[in-house]
């Protein structure tokens, strides 16, 4: 359409030249039309009119070329077009500036923030982009994607954008921890031999085969030598935090889950998401269909267990505390009491936070979890676990 415009102004005998045709495109690309018919009408005048006598011939070619291009159907026309789908998702996000940002106002209250997303389901009837009410996309509404509010529910949206969500009405997938991960670190490294030392406990004694074939080849008869045991004789219990925020984290938390594999022989470990609630689950890739019962686990798991939470405990702090206010489902017990239970079933526990300790006081609900936790909560660094071994002794 471009191309043909610029081959009409030259036809109509209005001196135009490649340059400046270029020029002018690149003037669209940068955006200075803002997708308006009245600027982009501007912008091609500027760039092609050099003299006052050109004026009336350009607006001619100008009316021929694109009347009604305001009348366009957007919809319609992109529909039409084979465009990269990763384009279109683009179109649907809302970026706003920081001071915009500041402007957007909270509801205030989880329990009006859920009636009012009953009252937009009973009264929304079509999609709707953009705007602050309704459920959508592209808008500074609580309810929908790709937009911003300070505290909303995210509804069909892939991934976190601004970690603001008060819950998250979609199925997610999260992917199990790797337990053979290699541990490169020489923090984690250093870790892990600090946990064998805690881990071990000398008991009854067991073959010392090295020795016993030393002394086998220099007597020449079987002679059968002993040494005491090493064992693991202490019993850990692990829950981990999957998804969301703590997909940054992913790495240090397999170092972490590959190390304590190798180290403790009594090892059992459960999934969870964001805080603990009435189901924790072995396989993330069938958390929804095989789910254990946080109470069979509780009772299952005797106070001799060392009870060790990973995560970086950031979430809204509805869901710490109110019934109803998990992330993607609704909770009949809140996260609080469920964790209480728990610190009360394993007085020896921990909270190990993969988050830099200087960024807690900054997250609500981190410091809403170390005051339930006793501030028995650790950063994941070399210093940090050993503290957090002292404090599990």
């Amino acid at each position: 359409m471009l191309t043909r415009f610029f081959q009409d102004l030259r036809k109509h005998g209005i001196p135009v030249s490649l340059l400046e045709f270029l020029s002018f495109l690149t003037c669209l690309q940068k955006g200075l039309a803002e997708f308006e018919v009245d600027k982009f009408y501007f912008l091609a005048k500027t760039s092609f009119v050099k003299h006052e006598k050109y004026l009336d011939m350009f607006d001619k070619v100008f009316s021929k070329n694109f009347n009604g291009i305001e009348n366009l159907d957007l919809n319609l026309l992109v529909s039409k077009m084979d465009l990269p789908k990763r384009w279109l998702e683009k179109l649907a996000e809302k970026i706003l500036s920081k001071e915009e940002m500041e402007e957007v106002r909270a509801t205030g209250s989880f329990d009006k923030l859920m009636e009012t997303l009953k009252q937009r389901f009973q009264e929304q009837k079509d999609r709707h982009q953009g705007g602050s009410k309704w459920i959508g996309t592209a808008g500074t509404s609580p309810f929908g994607a790709y937009g911003y509010n300070p505290e909303g529910i995210r509804i069909g949206q892939a991934n976190s954008r601004h970690q603001k969500a008060v819950k998250v009405w979609d199925k997610r997938l999260f992917k199990n921890l790797d337990e053979n991960s290699e541990i490169g670190s020489r923090s984690m490294k250093i870790a892990l031999k600090r946990l064998r030392k805690w881990a071990r406990d000398g008991v009854d004694e067991e073959l010392d085969l090295d020795d016993t074939i030393s002394t086998t080849a220099r007597t020449g008869f079987l002679n059968i030598q002993t040494k005491p045991e090493r064992q693991n004789s202490v019993k850990v219990l692990l829950f981990f935090d999957v998804g969301g925020s703590m997909d940054t984290y992913i790495a240090q938390v397999e170092e972490l889950f590959s190390a304590t594999r190798s180290a403790f022989k009594h090892l059992e470990y459960y999934y969870f998401h964001n805080c603990l609630y009435e189901g924790v689950w072995k396989n993330n890739l069938r958390r929804w269909e095989e789910k254990d019962n946080t109470v069979d686990v509780i009772n299952k798991y005797n106070k001799d267990y060392k009870c060790i939470f990973v995560g970086d405990a950031a979430m809204s702090p509805y869901e710490i505390e109110m019934i109803g206010g998990a992330n993607e489902h609704y909770n009949p017990e809140s996260g609080r009491i469920w964790l209480e239970r728990a610190k009360i079933q394993w007085p020896n526990h921990l909270w190990i936070n993969p988050t830099p300790k200087e960024y807690w006081q900054y997250t609500q609900s981190t410091v809403m979890i170390q005051d339930i936790f006793d501030n028995r909560m650790v950063p994941l660094t070399l210093h940090g676990l050993e503290d957090g071994m002292k404090m599990l002794t």
